[in-house]
């Protein structure tokens, strides 16, 4: 399994909008045995950042399509440091 951040572009975005779609990707994510750790949202920068484990990228992308529709713009793969 890998690690993911990703990064959404959601001008105007506020924490408390991003509680369904988080919700709504825990619904799916087991179908593609990916599991989505935690989210922060940066409201000034409209910005959201997701991590994830997932098998590969496209399974990570696949649940947030299917979830919601609201497809990260970046996906990185990251390895967590000290």
């Amino acid at each position: 399994m890998a690690m993911y951040l990703d990064i959404h572009d959601i001008p105007g975005v506020k924490a408390g909008d991003v509680v369904g779609a988080h919700a709504a990707d825990v619904r799916v994510q087991a179908q593609y045995g990916v599991n989505y750790k935690h989210y922060w949202v940066d409201e000034e920068a409209g910005k959201v950042f997701c991590l994830v484990e997932a098998l590969d990228r496209e399974s990570a992308i696949r649940v947030h399509r299917e979830a919601h529709g609201l497809v990260a713009t970046a996906l990185h793969e990251v390895e967590q440091g000290a």
